[in-house]
């Protein structure tokens, strides 16, 4: 499956800049690729740097790394429920209320790297299962229309957005 596949109305708002982000790639495959040049990169960063915050109240490379993790966990279980044809319509997240309740600066890099891992290989696998059906179809979450699929490129897009911001901003 790959992201020049999608159609218009499998994903909108917010989602569409994250699904771009992740280009046209193969899902399965940048699952994989992605998350070991994500670690590579990572672990490249001079460890002075990942307490860093470029300005006040910004957030340090340990919390935006915690926060792919939690944001990769909603994504994932959005993609769960609707890949399962519920159509409940599932809220948003309050990105700023996770962030400050977590322990990211008191891990290990390697800590938050493993956990990222561990997620995404379960992520992996899960996406592997899914059927055509369940890769197409299609649910609300924070008031926009998105397939499984689509969940799995935002996934991909949201991880490089945020390896971009390391290098504009931290490093």
């Amino acid at each position: 499956m790959n992201s020049a596949q999608l159609v218009e109305n499998e994903y909108s708002g917010g989602f569409a800049t994250y699904v771009r982000e992740a280009g046209d790639v193969n899902l399965i495959e940048e699952l994989e690729i992605s998350l070991h040049a994500f670690i590579k990169f990572v672990q490249n960063i001079p460890m002075d740097k990942f307490d860093y915050r470029y300005a006040a109240g910004k957030w340090t490379i340990k919390d935006i790394i915690q926060h792919i993790i939690d944001t990769e966990r909603i994504f994932a279980y959005r993609a769960l429920r609707f890949s399962r044809f519920d159509k409940t319509p599932l809220q948003s997240f309050e990105e700023n209320d996770y962030a400050a309740n977590t322990n990211a600066g008191g891990r290990s890099i390697q800590d938050l790297l493993t956990e990222l891992s561990a997620v995404r290989h379960s992520n992996l696998l899960f996406y592997k299962s899914l059927s055509e059906e369940q890769l197409k179809a299609i649910g609300t979450a924070s008031n926009n229309q998105i397939s499984v699929r689509a969940l799995g490129f935002v996934i991909i897009g949201h991880q490089k957005h945020h390896q971009k911001v390391f290098e504009e901003r931290y490093l």
